[in-house]
């Protein structure tokens, strides 16, 4: 292809190029021939084709700053604007100006992308504020101080924003931190505290605990045991490191009473219900002294028989009462049959009833000639008025008389 018109040389060498504003002088030419001279010239021009070429693929596919861009455009378009190169010169600058186009939209969508990329960055960052802000009230000591951690990191993975506003929410997002810190570090300080009183307190129950694991006062020493597990419990918990030590020494304390207390108690209680078989027994062989027919031979073998009963030690509990009562049944039948016999077989007492008899008997007597008398001399009052007093005397007679049948006689 001819390069003519864009270019000539004159005869004193110097070269020119075609431009829309007119020829522009491109340099001079001494070395050769006018053709050499604008074949020279117009690898310069390609170069600068193939130079901002490559700036155009680099602006395309590539994430050069609009700031280098416009830069490498700029260098470009000096050169151009020098005409120190044959060719369409004009064609250049277009390129140029369609590529400084091309990078201002970049520039603006960049620019539009950053504002919505800083204003996504400034919400996350008020809403990691605000959750701060929230957990720094938490007592879920561990959660909460797990979950600031995590916000840390996640501040530390967001762009920064302008100095002001970042710092603004940075104080607010470390003040809820170091209040979360500062109530937790309290909080702990005082469990701490907290746990030593309830170690003191349960090294006093661990030694009265000991002292008392040897004891035989089987009764008060459970109930003191007791009282201990209460004020165990009340006391809430020691250090972990001593929470364990102390209780398997106060639960080991215990365990060496109650075994010692169950041993006893079991042979005790195999005693105690040999005695309730043994009593049994006796209860039978007095029971059988039932009905009483011999008053003193029963009396005698029921002495024996509670003689023998005395002997024998406790029973179960839970059976005492059963055994008892009906031991008693057979003793309050003997002393019911002593009663009646005292009654039946006492002189005094049959003397005085026989007494009484004879004077209500001599009484009803002589009522009765008394109405008899008042009768025949037709008194017929007084024979009634006598009469309701026979009957009070009657009704005592009666009375007395069937006493005194209880004696025999």
């Amino acid at each position: 292809m001819s390069s003519e018109p864009w270019g000539r040389v004159d005869e004193a060498g110097t070269v020119y190029v075609r431009t829309a504003d007119g020829e522009q002088v491109v340099g001079s030419w001494q070395a050769g021939s006018p053709e050499e001279a604008l074949a020279y010239f117009e690898r310069k021009y390609d170069g600068l084709v193939v130079e901002i070429g490559l700036l155009e693929r680099r602006v395309k596919t590539t994430d050069l700053s609009a700031k280098d861009a416009t830069a490498a455009i700029e260098h470009i378009r000096q050169q151009v604007d020098e005409h120190h190169v044959v060719g369409d010169l004009d064609a250049l600058r277009k390129r140029l100006d369609k590529l400084a186009g091309e990078v201002e939209v970049r520039r603006e969508q960049r620019k539009a992308a950053k504002a919505v990329q800083t204003d996504e960055a400034r919400r996350a960052k008020e809403d990691l504020v605000a959750e701060a802000e929230q957990l720094a009230a938490s007592e879920q000591w561990r959660a909460a101080g797990e979950r600031l951690r995590a916000l840390v990191d996640t501040w530390k993975g967001l762009p920064r924003l302008d100095r002001k506003t970042d710092d603004e929410l940075w104080h607010r997002f470390s003040h809820a931190r170091s209040a979360f810190s500062k109530r937790r570090k309290a909080h702990f300080a005082a469990l701490d505290a907290q746990r030593e009183e309830a170690r003191q307190t349960k090294e006093k129950l661990v030694a009265e605990a000991e002292a008392l694991s040897g004891s035989t006062d089987w009764g008060p020493t459970a109930a003191r045991y007791r009282e201990l597990m209460s004020d165990w419990k009340a006391a809430g918990r020691a250090q972990r490191e001593s929470e364990e030590d102390l209780w398997n020494r106060f639960r080991g304390a215990q365990d060496i009473f109650f075994q010692a207390r169950s041993e006893v108690f079991a042979e005790r209680d195999a005693e105690q219900r040999e005695n309730l078989t043994r009593k049994e027994e006796l209860v039978v062989e007095a029971e059988k002294l039932l009905p009483i027919s011999d008053l003193k031979a029963s009396r005698a073998a029921f002495r024996s028989i509670n003689e023998r009963w005395e002997a024998i030690g406790h029973v179960p509990r839970d059976a005492r009462a059963r055994i008892e009562g009906r031991m008693h049944a057979v003793e309050r039948a003997i002393q019911d049959a002593e009663e009646t016999e005292w009654r039946r077989t006492n002189p005094e007492a049959r003397a005085r009833a026989a007494g009484l008899t004879g004077q209500l008997q001599d009484a009803v007597d002589k009522l009765r000639s008394q109405i008899d008398a008042a009768r025949a001399a037709g008194n017929n009052a007084k024979a009634d008025k006598l009469s309701k007093e026979l009957e009070g005397r009657q009704a005592l007679l009666d009375q007395a008389l069937k006493g005194l049948q209880e004696f025999g006689g």
